[in-house]
């Protein structure tokens, strides 16, 4: 499989070897704008080295930063309920040597609201050094800004043409200033928005025979305004910081199904399914930091979310006359909140060594109530529906002991966390439950000289639950419910990993990465009968695979200022089935807009990015294109198999006129197909006769963006 994987790409590594080879030959000595700090695991790019690429914001020259790859650290752009705490939403982005007090306002949202004119330099940090805590991360860029910076304004427009659905404009503003000591940065966006997921749908029987097409047309309207809000100062010996943000996010999305039978003599029915849904966040942070004694420096945080779901959805069914024949409707209220205290002390008094203590305790809430009501004719009835009444506390106390030992070219991290939690539950399920882990962790870092480190991890991670899978949901449009399961225990893995980077010249990297994981406990659909399922706890797994990246400079082609980011993975996993008993991959995630993961559960991903900066004419241009293998999810009586074809996206940008920074740019502009396949059994899967397959074919439309942003 992985050799049918690398025959598709075969062209692509014979470029980049061709282009490695012709580098050889080159001055790799052309860092003039970089620098390794003196330290071989440091690598500094000054603002000078980011004006070729028209930078607007500090997100914009980050994104830049040769062979580094930005990370939030967890789905931060909704909540995040997928990362441990606060050390778990570490990411991979620091400002100032700082992490700002955040989940919910993620550092490159952060990042897009600071102007490329006050960052003095980035970064790449791969080692220890000073008083930074890397939060358990290999690699990250550190945002220096500049001192004394006068006040900006930082301003974007754009305007979204869907081919498919119209218009979706779209603004924000912030500002950067100092008062009374105090700098701060606050700023807001709007968004208005227009989409959907139209599709059509071929049933077929287990013959093969075509029984049905179903004609999916669907719409989705709706608005996000984020009000964001970020401050720092000196208090006597005390640094403190407060970030906040509130946000409002509602949708609305219907979908018109017309059943079309292909037996000759039925009629043409339809199903309207509405969905709206009402999100609302709300994060308030802070954190106060001093040096105790000399060698120990001491930070403490405190962190609140709070994240409030009104979800409803309906199912209305219409007969060839139009006339009503079941009205079903799924009316929610989710509240999860999220309270974190946590302490940090560092110490540097010892020799060759950087010692790291902290203590962090997290109460988790998730509190949902659900009303089911049925109407097929004589009036609505309300459904008893199990694990759709439920609230579930989880308290959390974390503990991490860790040093950091250098010796000359070598640096040894290694330390243990240790976790004890207690989960309870009430309302339809009522238990109490208690965990206790320990996590070791170890990273050997070999950096012979400047521009080449090689980096030995080894480390046992525990997942972060989904309060959601202890509730009950229902899919409409599949006729389906996945059960909540209040016996839920995380996952936990004992992950390898072994890397080699070289850096050359100004931007040139490569890197490869190789990784297996052990995993217990592995969270995947686990089988509650013939035909329903709840995401489970089904036993032992492995994964283990390749990573290849590199950054490429393109002048030996004669293409000025261009360069070329290519990343490609190779991936592979094994599982007991729990309903076949035999040995199968991991299930992926599925949906049909995603952008391309590289951590999701398939064969392989890849991307590839070409850019030029034409510095002369201040012109900048590229394209993307990036590819997945599909993603397949195993139910209890069913298999489902998402996939997609290439997607192509490509930009040209300007700041010729006005110092304002212009924008055309174009997102799935080939309107890739969005493909499912969906088998479904009699009875349990593989061991039932398949009692139809569903083909779904759809796509949601190229869009064009045209930007304007500024700074004054």
């Amino acid at each position: 499989m992985y050799f049918k994987s690398l025959s598709r790409h075969s062209c692509l590594f014979i470029f980049l070897l061709t282009g490695f080879s012709q580098l050889q030959a080159q001055d790799v000595n052309h860092a003039d704008t970089t620098s390794n700090n003196n330290q071989d695991g440091v690598v500094t790019y000054d603002a000078d080295f980011f004006r070729r690429y028209q930078p607007n914001t500090a997100l914009d020259m980050a994104a830049r930063v040769p062979g580094f790859n930005l990370s939030d650290g967890g789905d931060t752009q909704v909540f995040g309920a997928d990362v441990r705490g606060y050390g778990g939403a570490a990411g991979n982005i620091l400002i100032n040597d700082r992490r700002p007090s955040a989940k919910q306002d993620s550092p490159t949202a952060i990042l897009s609201r600071i102007s490329a004119d006050t960052v003095d330099r980035i970064e790449l940090i791969r080692v220890k050094v000073r008083d930074i805590d890397l939060l358990g991360q290999t690699e990250v860029i550190n945002i220096i800004l500049k001192e004394d910076a006068p006040a900006s304004v930082r301003w974007e427009t754009y305007l979204r043409v869907n081919t498919d659905y119209g218009l979706t404009p779209f603004g924000s503003i912030s500002m950067s200033d100092s008062w009374g000591g105090i700098e701060y940065n606050v700023g807001m966006d709007y968004r208005n928005t227009q989409y959907g997921d139209p599709g059509v749908i071929e049933r077929f029987d287990p013959n093969g025979t075509l029984i049905e097409i179903r004609d999916d047309a669907d719409k989705a309207t709706g608005y996000d305004i984020n009000g964001y809000f970020n401050a720092a100062t000196w208090l006597g010996e005390n640094y403190i910081k407060i970030n906040g943000r509130a946000a409002n996010m509602p949708r609305s999305l219907v979908t018109t199904s017309t059943r079309m039978p292909q037996i000759p003599g039925s009629d043409i029915t339809s199903r309207i399914f509405d969905t709206t849904r009402d999100l609302s966040v709300l994060e308030l942070g802070i954190d106060a930091e001093r040096k105790l004694i000399p060698g120990l420096q001491g930070k403490g945080i405190l962190l609140f979310s709070r994240l409030g779901r009104d979800p409803s959805s309906s199912q209305l069914d219409l007969n060839a006359d139009g006339q009503q024949t079941r009205f079903q409707e799924e009316i929610e209220n989710t509240v999860q909140k999220e309270l974190i205290s946590r302490l940090e002390f560092g110490w540097s008094g010892w020799e060759q060594h950087a010692v790291q203590f902290d203590v962090e305790l997290a109460l988790n809430t998730l509190t949902n109530s659900l009303v089911f009501t049925d109407d097929t004719g004589a009036g609505p009835v309300i459904v008893d529906v199990p694990g759709g009444n439920v609230r579930v506390e989880e308290d959390r106390w974390n503990f991490l002991l860790r040093d950091t030992w250098t010796v000359g070219k070598f640096s040894l991290e290694y330390g243990i966390n240790y976790e004890l939690s207690t989960i309870s539950q009430s309302g339809d399920a009522v238990q109490e439950r208690s965990f206790n882990y320990f996590k070791p962790r170890v990273l050997l870092t070999y950096s012979p000289v400047q521009g080449r480190q090689t980096r030995l991890r080894f480390e046992r991670e525990v997942s972060q639950l989904d309060f959601r899978d202890f509730v009950t949901a229902k899919v409409f449009e599949d006729n389906s419910v996945t059960l909540g399961n209040e016996d839920l225990r995380p996952d936990r893995t004992w992950v390898a990993e072994l890397s080699h980077e070289y850096r050359y010249g100004s931007i040139g990297v490569v890197k490869v990465t190789a990784f297996h994981h052990w995993i217990t406990d592995t969270l995947d659909f686990l089988p509650l009968s013939d035909t329903v399922e709840a995401t489970g706890n089904i036993g032992d797994a492995r994964r283990w695979g390749a990573i290849f990246e590199t950054t490429l400079p393109l002048e030996w082609t004669g293409l000025t200022g261009a360069r070329m980011d290519f990343k490609f993975r190779l991936q592979d996993s094994t599982v007991i089935d729990p309903v076949t008993l035999d040995r199968r991959k991991l299930s992926a995630l599925g949906g049909y807009r995603q952008d391309v993961l590289f951590e999701d559960e398939n064969d392989y991903a890849v991307r590839f990015d070409f850019r030029q900066d034409i510095e002369s004419a201040l012109v900048s241009w590229g394209f993307t294109i990036s590819e997945r293998a599909d993603r397949p999810e195993f139910k209890a009586d069913e298999l489902d198999l998402f996939s997609e074809s290439i997607d192509l996206n490509a930009f040209i940008e300007t700041t010729r006129w006005f110092g304002l920074k212009l924008t055309f740019l174009g997102e799935n502009l080939t309107n890739n197909d969005q493909i499912r396949d969906r088998f479904i059994y009699m009875a349990q899967r593989d061991l039932s006769p398949l009692a139809l397959r569903e083909h779904r074919e759809g796509n949601n439309g190229a869009r064009l963006f045209f930007k304007v942003s500024g700074t004054f």
